[in-house]
């Protein structure tokens, strides 16, 4: 069962909750640029895992069948439990080297790249996680905790995770001592000197506490949230690729060809001594920090959310319809997808080029919707047509009519 599809709707009835408590409280927790980003970027993340999940599935089962040291049976009650408590120890050690090593920390950044602070910040996930995610849990199958046992836990540790995700609650008592709530995960989001790389675990806090990693929320010290590199970006693409591009030229300028391999497993900011000292980098002053923002008018604020919302139903069909689709139609509903984010992004950042990118986007749709129907992704009926083409022109209407905020980013 994909415990992760049922839980969509939940998912945005907590986030509309959350909005009317920051309405109702006076504060400001979500920006719209930064919560559709975060949007996208988990919208992004699920449709590339339908092309991605097999390489951790497959390996996990392998492992199992011929590797397992026992043979747990799924109908035990004790299985679960124990399976439950061991997969965020491994989570724990995923999510620690995730910050811990230059490589790991390219995948897992993206969760990390909002400078808020809500419930749509649980839904940033990175596309590139499964390239080395497996590993760590490698030692259930080991055990021989049977795949659907693994798959269970797994998809109830994230769901665990979404809620602690607000600024809405405060710290919770004794509650504190032995899981992960929202007080010491906001902790973990900081980029703060005194809380960085601190309070790893999914479901318990108790992995912390016991191996020195465990940080309590300070009142003196207020949280400042995101990454000491900051993305300044809406685009989910580049979300994802930054940190492997920003290590790729470090290792192409370095001179020596072990720093070149071996800046791929440092910890997290080393670089070469001589690329340190010929390209050196600002962190930046967090007494100065200013979140960043680009300004939009509401016409475009509108225009992009109407947008967005056909790629959130498009990304639940497509996760709706997972093992059913063949490798050209997931090949194609991924594509279909990333170009609407990516473009959506830049429309985000209000860039010169935005329209005319945007033109070319609903053009795409004319072909994108003909391959759909070729490949029986989508019902051979009049209507799908009649939908499109009026979906497209209504959206055209819209962009030529919509007034361009006068601030941009450079093209």
């Amino acid at each position: 069962m994909n415990y992760i599809l049922y839980a969509v709707p939940f998912f945005f009835v907590l986030i509309t909750l959350e909005l009317f408590l920051d309405r109702w409280r006076g504060v400001h927790t979500y920006r719209f640029s930064d919560a559709v980003n975060s949007l996208s970027a988990g919208v992004l993340s699920t449709t590339v895992g339908l092309l991605t999940k097999a390489v951790g599935m497959l390996t996990y089962t392998l492992v199992w069948q011929y590797l397992g040291v026992f043979e747990l049976s799924a109908s035990s009650l004790w299985v679960w439990i124990f399976a439950f408590v061991f997969y965020d120890l491994c989570y724990y050690w995923n999510h620690r080297l995730g910050h811990e090593r230059n490589v790991l920390w390219a995948a897992h950044s993206v969760h990390h790249q909002s400078e808020d602070y809500n419930l749509s910040t649980a839904l940033r996930q990175t596309s590139t996680g499964f390239i080395f995610g497996w590993i760590f849990y490698v030692p259930m199958a080991v055990l021989g905790v049977p795949p659907l046992v693994f798959l269970t836990v797994a998809a109830l540790n994230l769901l665990y995770q979404f809620w602690v995700h607000t600024r809405h609650i405060p710290k919770l008592g004794w509650f504190e001592w032995f899981f992960i709530t929202p007080s010491n995960h906001r902790v973990h989001h900081a980029q703060n000197a005194v809380y960085m790389d601190r309070n790893y675990g999914g479901v318990f806090i108790l992995w912390d506490r016991l191996f020195g990693t465990f940080q309590e929320e300070l009142d003196e010290e207020p949280v400042v949230f995101g990454v000491t590199t900051p993305l300044a970006s809406w685009n989910p693409l580049w979300a994802n690729a930054q940190f492997y591009l920003a290590l790729w030229r470090d290792a192409v300028r370095a001179e020596s060809w072990w720093d070149k391999l071996r800046i791929w497993f440092m910890r997290t900011g080393w670089r070469p001594a001589d690329v340190a000292a010929k390209y050196p980098q600002q962190k930046p002053d967090l007494s100065q920090f200013v979140k960043f923002d680009v300004p939009l008018n509401l016409a475009q604020k509108l225009y992009a959310g109407a947008q967005f919302s056909l790629y959130v139903l498009g990304g639940t069909v497509l996760l709706g319809m997972g093992d059913t689709l063949s490798l050209a139609q997931t090949l194609l509903g991924v594509a279909w997808m990333a170009l609407g984010l990516t473009v959506i992004g830049l429309w985000l950042e209000n860039r010169p080029t935005a329209k005319a990118l945007e033109m070319l986007r609903l053009l795409f749709n004319v072909p994108a919707v003909w391959m759909a129907l070729q490949l029986g992704l989508l019902p051979a009926l009049p209507m799908v047509w009649g939908l499109l083409l009026g979906y497209s022109l209504l959206s055209l209407m819209a962009l030529f009519w919509t007034p361009r905020a006068e601030a941009a980013v450079p093209a």
